[in-house]
């Protein structure tokens, strides 16, 4: 059902609880969805007035260069256009580039393809613009962490972890030319990828200007967590980060459209923008299910789990992959398990530390970048097994998030105090 479908079954859940449980009602998730908003709107204009095709243009550079390394220069690329914008979707953009120079260079396309799926969203928990970061940041705020302690922790141990996933992936698998579903295709005819791409692209001042304007909305956001003193301080009150990041990226939306060209209808129209809103959909009617039903249910689940956690807290990690499979939301899940944790005794320290672990939407291949992944790649080396679970993002995404927890609960222990 998607984002969106999902925002609204969670809606379902809720009349359920308040009209046949008589539950009464959780908190609505307000300081998420409008963060949330205000970041994809920044997105979306930086997608309308052309900056996310520079972006694009100069990965296409780089992986044209040293074609040899895509394996390992992919997922960096995916990994940081995912930490510019927010969102794992823009990998959509770029997978194409990838499987092309990979056949062209005669490079199985299942390697850096499935690394740079997983990379693109390992980055969710290390961006600190993401909807799972900014919802992390929420729960966490009050107990006095901070965007930059979350990502000294989050941004290591998921490069970390998507480098020895992406060590694992250059071996993936047959070479290229001796693959079975390869050499089928082109016995049926198989064209070269690079057929249906556009080489003639040119960059404008707009197009540079307008991730001139993103990055440093981006960058104001991390300095005004790192320095709560540029923040300004009302009535004695400092301002939140929620709301220093809804104003700056907000600001960061009115420059793009003001100066580099972006249009209201194309910002709304555009798939980062219609990926953000399904995200805001989904946890506005996810994150205030579970919050209804945690409430509600607060005693008895903490007094089942206290004991268990207790004695093995890394066992939380397991639920956090798992709902994060079910939910197919980082930021969904962040919002509706972190909060369990910290009644269950948890330190901040450790949540960040297995923030990594909300990552398991690949678990299923069904999510839209997998499947996306699966389509770019005409040799058919991405794929999915007979068996549904042995699939190509398989090995590298559970690697990815089993190193990122492990070095995060590390990184944790030494850098926030307990």
């Amino acid at each position: 059902m998607g984002g969106a479908g999902l925002g609204a079954m969670g809606g379902v859940g809720l009349a359920i609880f308040c009209f046949g449980f008589h539950m009464k009602p959780g908190d609505i998730p307000i300081d998420v969805v409008f963060m949330i908003a205000c970041v994809v709107t920044a997105a979306a204009c930086l997608q309308a007035s052309g900056g996310m095709d520079y972006l694009i243009y100069l990965a296409s550079k780089a992986l044209r260069k040293h074609p040899k390394h895509i394996t390992f220069i992919a997922p960096a690329i995916t990994y940081i256009f995912t930490f510019c914008a927010g969102t794992g979707h823009v990998a959509y953009s770029v997978l194409p580039i990838i499987a092309e120079v990979a056949f062209e260079n005669g490079i199985r396309p299942e390697r850096p393809m499935s690394i740079a799926t997983i990379a693109s969203q390992q980055a969710i928990t290390a961006c600190p613009i993401s909807a799972a970061t900014v919802a992390l940041l929420g729960v966490l705020d009050p107990l006095g962490i901070t965007l930059p302690q979350i990502m000294m922790v989050c941004v290591p141990s998921t490069v970390l972890g998507c480098a020895v996933a992406a060590i694992l992936c250059s071996r993936m698998g047959k070479e290229l030319p001796d693959d079975p579903e390869y050499k089928r295709r082109l016995e049926a005819g198989l064209k070269p990828i690079g057929e249906d791409l556009n080489d003639s692209y040119e960059p404008t001042a707009k197009n540079k200007l307008s991730v001139v304007f993103f990055l440093v909305g981006a960058l104001l956001v991390v300095l005004m967590g790192m320095f709560p003193d540029l923040r300004p301080s009302i009535d004695g009150t400092r301002m939140g980060m929620p709301t220093a990041i809804e104003v700056v990226m907000l600001c960061a939306a009115a420059l793009m459209m003001l100066f580099c060209g972006a249009k209201g209808g194309e910002v709304a129209a555009g798939s980062v923008f219609q990926a953000g809103m399904n995200a805001v959909v989904a946890i506005l009617g996810i994150a205030w299910m579970g919050d209804t039903f945690f409430q509600n249910n607060k005693t008895f689940i903490v007094d089942g789990l206290e004991g268990i956690v207790a004695s093995a807290p890394w066992l939380f990690a397991i639920a956090l992959f798992v709902l994060s499979i079910l939910m197919y939301s980082q930021a969904a899940t962040t919002k509706t398990l972190m909060p369990v944790g910290l009644a269950l005794g948890l330190s901040p320290a450790l949540l960040i530390g297995m923030f990594p672990a909300v990552n398991g939407y690949f678990f299923i291949p069904n999510y839209p970048t997998v499947v996306a992944a699966i389509n770019f790649d005409r040799t058919g080396s991405t794929h999915v097994g007979k068996y549904v679970l042995n699939h190509s993002f398989m090995m590298p995404g559970v690697v990815a998030c089993v190193i990122g927890v492990a070095a995060g609960l590390g990184l944790a222990m030494v850098m926030i105090p307990s």
